[in-house]
């Protein structure tokens, strides 16, 4: 059985419910990267917040700031990612088996899973993930297949 900890990003970025959504972005862009989980003092995972969370909370909050006449575009910089990120989120162990972690990702409509031991973040795992498994494996079924001979 193939564990997600075989292919899980490690030590993935991080931020703490009273960051910002200006922090959010910052890393995103900074390291190309979708999916933040927001976790607590202790490393627990409290929360996640993706591109599109971050796109939504800028618009909407652009376009109070615009309706209601406020001058201050920045706005969005005060925004903590406690009140935008998604809860509670769902988790898997780092033991979990690969197969159960993607039925979980296409069961719940989700673009990544956070991986856990012991209640504490360790990992991260996303469609992109299973996407380049799914490219390795279809490389693997060509490679094996006999060619054709006209």
């Amino acid at each position: 059985m193939l564990s997600v900890d075989e292919i899980m990003t490690r030590d993935p970025h991080t931020l703490g419910p009273d960051d910002t959504l200006v922090d959010a972005a910052q890393l995103m862009r900074e390291h190309n990267i979708r999916h933040i989980p927001i976790v607590d003092a202790e490393g627990g995972v409290v929360g996640l917040v993706s591109h599109r969370d971050v796109l939504a909370a800028s618009d909407s909050t652009l376009l109070r700031s615009d309706a209601i006449g406020d001058s201050d575009a920045g706005k969005e910089q005060y925004v903590a990612l406690s009140s935008v990120m998604s809860t509670p989120v769902e988790t898997t162990d780092d033991h979990a088996s690969l197969l159960g972690a993607a039925i979980t990702l296409r069961q719940h409509r989700m673009g990544c899973l956070p991986i856990t031991s012991d209640g504490k973040l360790v990992g991260i795992i996303s469609d992109s993930d299973f996407l380049e498994v799914a490219i390795v494996l279809l490389e693997q079924i060509e490679e094996g297949e006999p060619e054709e001979i006209d």
